[in-house]
């Protein structure tokens, strides 16, 4: 066996066994370490190395601070150090060479066995440590080091330790811990920093506690852009585009110039809002300012926008003139086609990505499988499903299960898509099961649909939709008493269903239109060309579809409450307020019924208007009296 001298004055030979032997690296990687106490390392024996002369700590630190710009070279002056006898237990020589490790993001294994070595450990080096455990994939030892700091060391968190520490439990979504080190925050008295409150803000985003953030912010007496753009960027990815909208515009009249990362988290709530002209007065801006040029997050903010307002044109558009397309552009470019029923179009472009030699990842597989699912490629979506581990190594999650499930069911194979379920490797969640008994209420299937709602029962009791879904299969089948035992247990349970609306966008503002709704002031003009509607449509052969009126009510009531969807009143208002064969696009929270459906491909007939809706699954294009999903949804 090698001895220890022997090994450490051969430094190569010494990083060789440290990473070539498994158990060894293992012992430095582990997501759980041992961090020595003070005791530990009085009682560490001393080892004698026979060094080559004797250089000062001070040559090796200014190495390290001037030559360690690459991992080989940092390597290079650890063994350089180690062979000339400085002593890693040296706190001062320990804090430099764990920041150049952390700095060069090199394994966080070898920054802890180097950690371990230190005789007390500054602040400067627990911080270090922190951050980069924060930076790292996996942020957990981050905070396992932070109570090792407090319940084993004299040093005491400063200023700069929080942001770090916030930062991963951000990551980790621990709301509990955030809480707890919200309150150290306080009772330390550090959370009048900005840095701190800033770090503050991105936990409570990540949290999905938007409004704890916003509190937080309206109180803040300073607040800089990365402030603006962390509340900004919290309402926008937790589904409140309208707040982080109304925050964009404040920071204008504040005086706040936006950076790229104000524009990106913009560019995102207009695509949530389906708000197609104010993204491209978005996108002049960013052409303006030209940062298009130098920031490619930018760039796929861009195209995710077009591709949500289901502009593709446009989409194709900003991916043709990105100079350099990374995987994550190639991804956008394939959901925004899958979601806008062009299928066929999404998968001959990640045949394209597979020839640029660009490896997929986890989200564009989920493009691909959404893409067979809309289209009705059941052979297609199973051959790309196995492709993902055999040939990309990719294990499938529980999204692409998901997936599947969607493309058995809207196949209308339910019998093949519960055997599925059944020999998943994942144990199914609610999403899985809500997926199968939505695909219950399309084919009609109310044996399964009933089991599957015991099985949701049991996983999500008050989630509204799967009473709605249940409703409507026992309304399918005219079983009226149980669809009234369906919804006095809503009521027993306190389980509110969600109100449908649509949305439109008209100048600079978004418009919202409820089920006969009447609230706004164009409500007259708006009514008055829905009767105009109905008459043309007639002429056409339009009958409603009053089946789909899941109500015990006559049928001429049924008639009068599918005249009245909220999607109905939002063309009809603007069909009012637009020009003749302006398109015309509508956000809806909900699936689009098969009525509406119908009255959508006759008025883009009749008025020669493109119609772009967008329900809770899809795209819908209308024009010429077709939809371009081919009524399969």
């Amino acid at each position: 066996m090698l001895s220890k001298q022997f090994l450490f004055t051969k430094p190569s030979l010494f990083f060789f066994f440290f990473f070539a032997n498994p158990s060894l690296r293992r012992r430095f990687s582990s997501s759980r370490h041992r961090y020595p106490t003070n005791a530990d390392r009085r009682s560490r024996p001393t080892t004698i190395v026979s060094p080559t002369p004797y250089i000062p700590i001070a040559k090796c630190i200014s190495l390290l601070q001037f030559c360690a710009s690459s991992k080989p070279k940092l390597m290079q002056i650890h063994a350089f150090s180690i062979r000339h006898g400085v002593p890693i237990t040296d706190p001062d020589m320990g804090k430099h060479l764990i920041f150049a490790i952390v700095a060069l993001s090199a394994p966080m294994g070898y920054a802890h066995n180097v950690f371990s070595q230190i005789d007390n450990p500054n602040i400067f080096t627990f911080n270090t440590m922190i951050r980069g455990y924060a930076e790292s994939e996996n942020p957990r030892p981050a905070t396992e080091l932070y109570r090792h700091m407090r319940a084993f060391s004299s040093v005491k968190a400063d200023t700069h330790s929080y942001p770090f520490l916030l930062k991963a439990l951000a990551k980790l979504t621990a709301v509990w811990e955030g809480e707890m080190v919200h309150s150290v925050v306080l009772r330390d008295g550090f959370e009048s920093l900005v840095f701190v409150q800033n770090a503050l803000l991105h936990l409570y985003g990540c949290f999905g506690c938007v409004e704890s953030a916003h509190k937080m912010f309206e109180l803040m007496p300073q607040r800089d852009l990365v402030a603006w753009n962390t509340v900004i960027n919290g309402f926008a990815l937790n589904g409140r585009p309208n707040e982080a909208l109304v925050l964009f515009r404040d920071m204008g009249f504040e005086g706040v110039e936006p950076d790229g990362f104000t524009m990106v988290s913009m560019l995102s709530a207009c695509g949530e809002l389906g708000a197609l002209a104010l993204g491209r007065r978005a996108h002049v801006y960013v052409l303006k300012v030209g940062l298009l040029n130098s920031n490619l997050h930018a760039n796929n903010a861009l195209l995710d926008l077009y591709a949500k307002c289901g502009s593709i044109r446009d989409a194709k558009k900003v991916f043709n003139e990105v100079s350099e397309r990374s995987v994550v552009s190639w991804t956008s470019l394939i959901v925004g086609l899958a979601i806008n029923g062009f299928g066929k179009e999404a998968l001959e472009l990640f045949k394209e990505l597979e020839n640029e030699g660009l490896v997929p990842t986890e989200i564009t597989f989920v493009g691909v499988l959404y893409a067979c699912s809309h289209c009705g490629m059941v052979n297609e979506g199973f051959n790309y499903f196995g492709q993902m581990e055999e040939k990309y190594g990719i294990v499938p999650r529980i999204e692409h299960y998901g997936c599947m499930i969607d493309l058995l069911g809207r196949a209308g194979l339910m019998k093949e898509a519960y055997e599925y379920i059944q020999n998943m490797p994942l144990k199914p969640n609610a999403v899985i099961w809500r997926t199968l008994l939505g695909a219950c209420t399309i084919h009609g299937d109310l044996v399964l649909g009933e089991f599957v709602r015991s099985r949701l029962q049991q996983l999500e009791p008050g989630h509204s939709g799967d009473y709605v879904l249940l409703s409507n299969l026992y309304a399918l089948e005219s079983r009226w008493s149980d669809v009234q035992k369906v919804r006095r247990a809503m009521l027993r349970q306190g389980v509110r269903k969600t109100p449908g609306y649509s949305l439109v966008e008209l100048g600079n503002r978004v418009f919202e239109f409820m089920m006969a709704d009447r609230s706004h002031p164009q409500s007259e003009e708006a009514y008055a060309k829905l009767a105009e509607i109905a008459s043309l449509l007639r002429l056409e052969g339009y009958v409603p579809r009053t089946a789909n009126v899941l109500a015990d009510i006559e049928e001429e009531e049924k008639e009068t409450a599918l005249s009245y969807h909220s999607e109905k009143i939002a063309v009809a208002f603007m069909l009012v307020n637009t020009a003749p064969r302006t398109p015309i696009r509508i956000l809806k929270n909900l699936r689009v019924c098969v009525d509406c459906h119908v009255v959508f491909k006759l008025i883009s007939k009749v008025y020669g208007r493109e119609i772009v809706v967008r329900d809770c699954t899809r795209f819908h294009h209308f024009g010429n009296g077709s939809c371009s999903c081919g009524d399969y949804w």
